[in-house]
């Protein structure tokens, strides 16, 4: 009887072998990937938490984890609209993607808060109120969490990130020497909200607050003060609501 069997140096065997071992890693890279995505969010989403807490100053130790020190200190959560009313959202504060309503016009936009109780002991004393931020430097999104005083004026802490700025330059947005600029200023003047300037040494202005830019890295400098006002002046009647608790 002729042999049946395939051909094994035929297109036709090649090109079904080659289908079918593309099958067969596809199936298996699927359920890895599957496998493996409930870690890889709780990491993302740990993450997030790690830098909302950077914000407040507050850095997990070698022996505490992310997502305990977020549930000691993070006490409360929510979302404003522009007026600075609380709004009853279909998801949380936490899942709020930022980087998609800050293209949204300030009236339409959801605006999370997140309440901070630095002494963990005392989770109603001296709280923070810790607001993302989200903008663009050279090279792509950079992006923020800014914590105020109870008083709705002055900051408490600050936290910046980038995608993929220069190292050396505009990537030194990350680094504490200057997010330390803004402890303590005051997004205010004579009752207005102004922001943040962020200047060359010799440009200071007067009558706001105001810190030094990035040496070297003008556009991310700017990139930064747009950030802020962009995505912080919608917060202006909730930070107003929080004077006149004073």
């Amino acid at each position: 009887m002729p042999d049946k069997a395939m051909n094994k140096q035929s297109n036709t065997y090649t090109l079904l072998y080659a289908v079918g071992l593309v099958l067969v890693v596809g199936v298996a890279l699927s359920a890895v990937y599957q496998a493996l995505r409930p870690k890889q969010e709780e990491n993302i989403a740990n993450d997030t938490k790690r830098q909302i807490l950077a914000a407040a100053l507050i850095t997990p130790t070698e022996n505490q984890s992310v997502a305990d020190l977020y549930k000691d200190h993070i006490v409360d959560s929510f979302i404003v609209n522009d007026r600075g009313e609380e709004i009853d959202a279909q998801e949380n504060a936490f899942n709020v993607n930022v980087s998609m309503e800050v293209k949204k016009p300030e009236n339409e936009r959801l605006l999370p808060v997140f309440v901070c109780a630095p002494d963990a002991s005392q989770p109603q004393a001296d709280l923070k109120y810790i607001l993302p931020v989200y903008g663009a430097g050279l090279w792509g999104p950079i992006w923020g969490y800014i914590a105020f005083n109870s008083d709705g004026t002055t900051i408490y802490g600050a936290y910046f990130a980038h995608q993929g700025e220069t190292p050396g330059l505009g990537a030194e947005i990350e680094k504490p020497a200057f997010s330390d600029q803004f402890k303590g200023k005051d997004v205010y003047a004579d009752g207005q909200f102004v922001s943040i300037a962020v200047v060359k040494p010799g440009k200071e202005p007067t009558g706001s607050d105001y810190v030094h830019a990035i040496s070297g890295g003008t556009i991310t400098s700017q990139g930064v003060q747009k950030m802020l006002y962009n995505s912080l002046y919608p917060y202006n009647a909730f930070l107003k609501t929080l004077q006149q608790r004073n």
